[in-house]
């Protein structure tokens, strides 16, 4: 399926006053750092292409949950000091994303020239999808473009109510993000295996029924993979877990149950695990191998493996897919034509004490090197979700994959199969 929305490509810019969506919702430092710059960097071809048509670009985005107040931990000037380096053309900045300050200096914008608004969630309207917001803001441009994809799935005033009161298109990351996930999930190069981690069940149920419906192989990590062995009826000692969802993920279980039957289908759960009694990179680790047992059997021969080999003790968190598992997991990605993965495997924000790779992300680090090619099949590879991104970021390997998506929220409603407001009200083409 290719993308039904206009574009800017499909309209005038020369001489046009744009209003910019973009999702600039960067992580900051204590000093007000961007430590990550991929959604400035995923933006840049929409900005550049409009400014090289004869555009005046006006740039609105929100950063964090500043809970509608101006908050200046949240200030969007950081953004436009990186913006200016990355694009290499000045940036003007506005204190304010309404009123007579935004106005004027929207107004005396000369094509070619960039303006970003400061933070729209200083005002409590962005998030309520005020008709009248999106009116001011609307006033500060002649069209208005949507290519902030992280965001699009809320209907807010800069997402949904602006649509209203301008001629509105997406721009290119927009569509690209569109394309590549829809015909992913509609058209997959198969076998299609699905890696799913994260930690709430109640946050990827739709997903999860979907990927159970289209994907060959589903496999599942992170503490969401907690919840589904504690419904098995596992202890699982202190880890972390959602004991709300496990009426949920009893639900998945069966789904997954009943799809086997009716044709070749895995559903993995993990079968051993890394466990320590603290999330320190100092802690001492053991893994715990109960179902596979493989590992506990060549680790103990002659004897018989010791009882506590295949449990979890009370006091012990499992914090990473053990090697087994990581190992089975994959050799699924070594027989897949696509894979999609959202969520890491461990607690890869550990930082290790012997190199790049910490004591809980061995699990999430072998998925990696399956998925880039390092053991002979690549896949095509769609990888999302804030905390997937930012591992593969840290280790220097976005190029490695075929698409990186800038959204976690919206990747996941539109795998869901569901639509996205801030798309749905852009004019077709």
């Amino acid at each position: 399926m290719s993308f039904t929305k206009k574009t800017i490509k499909d309209v005038d810019l020369n001489g046009k006053q744009v209003l910019l969506r973009a999702d600039y919702n960067v992580p900051l430092d204590d000093r007000g750092q961007i430590t990550d710059d991929y959604r400035l960097q995923q933006s840049l071809p929409t900005v550049r292409y409009m400014l090289g048509h004869g555009a005046a670009v006006v740039i609105c985005s929100h950063l964090g949950r500043p809970d509608g107040k101006p908050n200046p931990k949240y200030s969007l000037l950081p953004v436009a000091k990186r913006l200016k380096e990355l694009l290499g053309v000045e940036v003007e900045f506005a204190p304010d994303c309404v009123g007579e300050r935004a106005k004027k200096a929207a107004d005396s914008l000369q094509p070619g020239h960039v303006l970003l608004l400061e933070n729209l969630r200083f005002h409590e309207e962005e998030e309520t999808n005020d008709a009248e917001f999106a009116k001011q803001l609307a006033s500060l441009a002649q069209l208005f473009v949507q290519d902030g994809f992280g965001v699009v799935h809320r209907a807010h005033a800069s997402t949904e109510a602006v649509t209203r009161f301008l001629p509105s298109v997406a721009g290119l990351l927009l569509e690209r993000e569109v394309d590549t996930i829809t015909n992913v999930m509609e058209n997959p190069n198969r076998p299609l295996v699905a890696v799913v981690g994260g930690a709430k069940i109640a946050d990827k149920i739709e997903v999860l029924k979907r990927f159970i419906n289209i994907a060959d192989i589903v496999a599942v990590g992170g503490a969401m993979a907690n919840t589904f062995l504690q419904a098995t009826g596992m202890k699982i000692g202190k880890s972390k877990t959602e004991i709300d969802d496990v009426p949920l993920a009893k639900e998945i279980l069966e789904l997954a149950k009943e799809k086997s039957k009716n044709g070749k289908f895995v559903f993995y759960l993990p079968q051993d695990g890394v466990v320590a009694n603290k999330i320190d990179r100092a802690a001492k680790t053991r893994i715990v191998d109960w179902s596979a047992h493989v590992i506990a059997d060549i680790e103990n021969y002659p004897k018989r493996p010791l009882r506590e080999s295949g449990l979890v003790e009370s006091d012990e968190m499992i914090l990473d897919v053990g090697p087994f598992s990581g190992a089975f997991i994959a050799g699924a990605v070594q027989l897949a034509g696509t894979v999609v993965w959202n969520g890491a495997l461990g607690v890869t924000e550990t930082v290790g004490l012997q190199g790049p790779v910490g004591p809980f992300a061995h699990g999430t680090e072998l998925l990696v090197e399956a998925m880039t090619g390092q053991f002979g099949n690549r896949p095509f590879s769609l990888v999302g979700g804030g905390d997937t991104v930012g591992y593969i970021e840290s280790r220097g390997l976005l190029q490695a994959f075929n698409h990186v998506s800038t959204g976690g929220g919206a990747s996941l409603e539109l795998m869901s199969g569901r639509k996205l407001p801030g798309v749905e009200a852009l004019e077709n083409k």
